[in-house]
């Protein structure tokens, strides 16, 4: 699958949490216990922009489908913090096992200079091998690991922080 991506609009946001809460269940990718509303996320959809802090989704290119998203994060909300982001990759489940996880993550590294940032961070579940494979794939070291802050259906899981430096951001 050849990678071609755009900044999300509004309209995609339905997509985005279908996306979103069909992970849930699986209790690999995120904390959230159970779906989210389209709604509940429209504060989130706006505190991203093309400009510094992306939101991008992917089309199918055969049924115009939104199959994947990647958005870029602020990291701890302090601007001291402002060159450094968060990446989170969701692939709808037709999407996965295909390479596009590791074309949006090249992307996302790709782009990140232009963007002012310089530091790429990935929060993941420490059972989630898949996504931590994948990041240790381009190079992101273990930064930290906080061990049993999760608790998903009784289990307690360890949340690792995974972190790759880029060098010098655009200013």
């Amino acid at each position: 699958m050849t990678l071609s991506y755009r900044d999300a609009t509004l309209d995609d946001l339905p997509a985005i949490v279908a996306i979103y809460n069909s992970t849930v269940p699986s209790r690999q990718v995120t904390a959230d216990l159970e779906p989210v509303s389209v709604e509940s996320r429209v504060a989130w959809f706006h505190a991203h922009g093309p400009q510094k802090r992306p939101l991008w989704v992917v089309d199918d290119p055969q049924t115009g489908r939104v199959i994947a998203w990647l958005s870029f994060s602020d990291f701890y909300g302090r601007p001291a913090y402002q060159r450094s982001a968060e990446v989170s990759i969701y692939l709808d489940e037709s999407a996965r096992g295909k390479g596009l996880g590791k074309q949006l993550l090249a992307a996302s590294l790709a782009a990140a200079p232009a963007l002012g940032i310089d530091t790429v961070l990935g929060f993941i579940f420490g059972h989630n091998e898949a996504s931590l494979r994948l990041f240790r794939g381009f190079g992101f070291d273990t930064w930290g690991a906080l061990p049993r802050v999760a608790v998903l259906d009784g289990v307690e899981r360890d949340l690792v922080i995974l972190g790759k430096r880029l060098g010098t951001a655009a200013a």
